[in-house]
């Protein structure tokens, strides 16, 4: 009685390696990232919002730094919101492109796509 085992199977090809290199960093470390960027980016906000009660007899530079301190909390929010966009996979041996067009037999002249 023959037994079977992964010898007379031998697979067709060899399983590609996986590099290391070309792995995403882990979702913690990408919300570590965003954190310190918010954190660094409201420091700045912080900084400017002092600056501009500093310098409030140069007009224009008081103005200026007041608007980076009230601007820069969104854009800390928006930085820190964004991560990067999932990777888009594609199936091995799937063709996403229709095989063959058909007629509508209800509606001629209608092409149904699929």
């Amino acid at each position: 009685m023959p037994v079977a085992s992964s010898q007379q199977f031998p697979r067709s090809r060899k399983p590609e390696p996986v590099l290391i290199t070309e792995a995403a960093p882990s979702l913690a470390d990408q919300q570590a990232a965003r954190k310190r960027r918010y954190a660094i980016t409201m420091a700045i906000r912080g900084v400017a919002l002092i600056l501009a009660a500093v310098f409030y007899k140069v007009v224009w530079l008081m103005i200026i730094l007041a608007i980076l301190g009230t601007v820069l909390p969104w854009i800390a929010v928006v930085m820190a919101n964004d991560r990067p966009p999932k990777p888009r996979t594609r199936l091995q041996g799937v063709d996403a492109r229709p095989d063959r067009v058909l007629e509508n037999p209800a509606r001629p002249g209608r092409v149904i796509e699929g």
